[in-house]
């Protein structure tokens, strides 16, 4: 417990480059840009995915990381404006990855660099669960976005707590005993997958880490009867 408190509250200690080192890799939540997926195609190991990506290609390498719907995934070639990623069976059945077909919309940011500014909250990439959007509409100025959630998962959010939806880093504004509510401003839901959702849609989420590891230090002294 001592060392995974010494990895918590280093991050907050030592800024967001001692944190990048002590955690892996990071991202923050903003989206920069809506690829378009040009393949999806099946292979003995997983699945090959392949993204027409202009802005990300650009500055993308093979071997670094990109946030892919909040996943992350490791670019295996680049040519052009073309990505590919080399997908495990355990992503696939992991993610709402599996459910990508040609033209399908998807959320991308590149792993934060050791000086970036963290503009939402520390990411890291590793979905917790694929739930459904239960319902999806505009009130007022914004859109109000209601999300499954699972049972397991609950204790982990928290009212104007961070939350990873698709990759995009929003804040619960509500909870409910099987659900929970985020608002979208319409500018994230124009540059964003959200653009397109419907109620249905499958979503994948990652609950805050801090809660995470909060959770770890806390269990061993719980009385449990």
């Amino acid at each position: 417990m001592e060392i995974e408190a010494w990895r918590f509250f280093g991050c907050w200690t030592l800024g967001f480059g001692a944190c990048a080192s002590i955690l892996g890799l990071m991202f923050t939540g903003l989206i920069e840009e809506v690829g378009t997926v040009v393949a999806m195609r099946a292979n003995d190991g997983g699945a090959r995915l392949q993204i027409a990506a202009p802005r990300t290609a650009r500055a993308a390498r093979s071997g670094e990381s990109i946030a892919v719907n909040g996943c992350c995934l490791t670019v295996t070639s680049r040519r052009g404006d073309r990505l590919t990623f080399d997908l495990l069976e355990e992503t696939i059945a992991r993610t709402n990855l599996n459910r990508l077909r040609q033209n399908s919309p998807v959320n991308l940011e590149a792993a934060l660099r050791a000086d970036g500014r963290v503009g939402g909250h520390f990411i890291q990439g590793h979905i917790d669960c694929v739930s459904p959007i239960v319902a999806f509409g505009k009130s007022g100025a914004d859109f109000r976005l209601e999300i499954k959630l699972p049972s397991k998962f609950a204790h982990y959010v928290a009212s104007k707590g961070s939350i990873a939806v698709n990759g995009i880093s929003l804040t619960v504004s509500e909870i409910l005993p099987k659900s929970f509510f985020v608002w979208i401003i319409p500018y994230t839901k124009c540059h964003t997958n959200l653009d397109r959702a419907r109620a249905g849609d499958l979503v994948n989420v990652e609950f805050d880490i801090i809660a995470k590891y909060v959770e770890r230090m806390v269990s061993p002294l719980i009385v449990r009867k």
